[in-house]
């Protein structure tokens, strides 16, 4: 494990969160009016979660786990990020819909949540959420742990091979390479995405934003995930690829295929840039 670069990356995502809400405007009015955050890929893996207990690992600000915790889930989210998490906590309450936000290091929430015997029915995680996670071990015996027999672990993810590319589709990185990469800093992607990931309206917000805190990310290829979760006892049940990235505009010439699902330029084959699984405690 390489806590120091845990550290390094929740000083960067610090700073970057306070631009990213800065383009989405009113989200407690968002909220409010019956909003929702979430894509029909997420919920199909999830099913139905009214009145379950479900953790939302790598929760980021908050609003994922808001609209699972309006379909009746209970919710705990859980985020490396200060900034994350007290504006998490800050939306629940202006919005109106219950849930729980823990900041914490991911590896030590789950060595606290162990000790304490903590479960839940369902674990969710979903998009740029294990780049930043330093042992893939760590994190499947984790979501094992605190699973419930029966318990499903719902995941959504950009695909490794879209990460070999540059913004400009050229081939610039390793897939699933062995060390960390880093980088200048968590960027601004929401300014990038647009109404992509802005989803009541873009506003300008932060301009020309550039992170102060360099970031690491350990891109981890497929098989990496697939055997990390079997070899903590779970069971897959299903692998899916998708040939779109829900909301997110990564690279140039992006084109919206309605609903926000965004694929390559025309000029472009299709390519896998999205893939979820679901695995089930034995």
């Amino acid at each position: 494990m390489r806590n120091d670069l845990h550290e390094a990356n929740r000083l960067s995502w610090n700073a970057a969160t306070v631009a990213h809400n800065s383009h989405k405007g009113d989200q407690a009015a968002f909220f409010r009016a019956g909003g929702t955050t979430l894509y029909p890929e997420e919920m199909d893996l999830l099913g139905n979660v009214a009145g379950l207990d479900l953790l939302h690992l790598q929760c980021n600000s908050g609003q994922d786990s808001l609209s699972l915790a309006r379909l009746g889930a209970k919710v705990t989210g859980v985020d490396i990020s200060d900034e994350a998490i007290t504006f998490a906590r800050l939306l629940s309450a202006e919005s109106g819909i219950g849930a729980t936000f823990e900041r914490a290091d991911l590896f030590q929430w789950f060595d606290d949540a162990r000790s304490a015997g903590r479960l839940f029915d369902r674990v969710f995680a979903s998009y740029g959420t294990i780049c930043w996670l330093s042992d893939l071990g760590v994190w499947a015996r984790g979501i094992a742990d605190v699973l419930t027999p029966g318990g499903r672990f719902a995941f959504i993810e950009f695909h490794p091979f879209a990460m070999v590319f540059d913004a400009s589709w050229k081939p610039h990185y390793d897939y699933a390479p062995k060390e960390p990469v880093a980088e200048a800093g968590v960027g601004d992607y929401v300014a990038d995405s647009g109404a992509g990931l802005a989803v009541d309206g873009y506003q300008d917000g932060v301009v020309g934003f550039r992170n102060p805190h360099p970031s690491f990310e350990f891109n981890w290829g497929i098989a990496d995930v697939v055997q990390a979760l079997i070899d903590a006892g779970l069971r897959i049940e299903r692998v899916k690829e998708y040939p779109y990235a829900n909301g997110w505009v990564g690279f140039e010439g992006m084109r919206d295929l309605g609903g926000r699902r965004m694929v390559p330029p025309a000029t472009m084959p299709s390519l896998p840039l999205m893939y979820a699984l679901a695995a089930v405690k034995p």
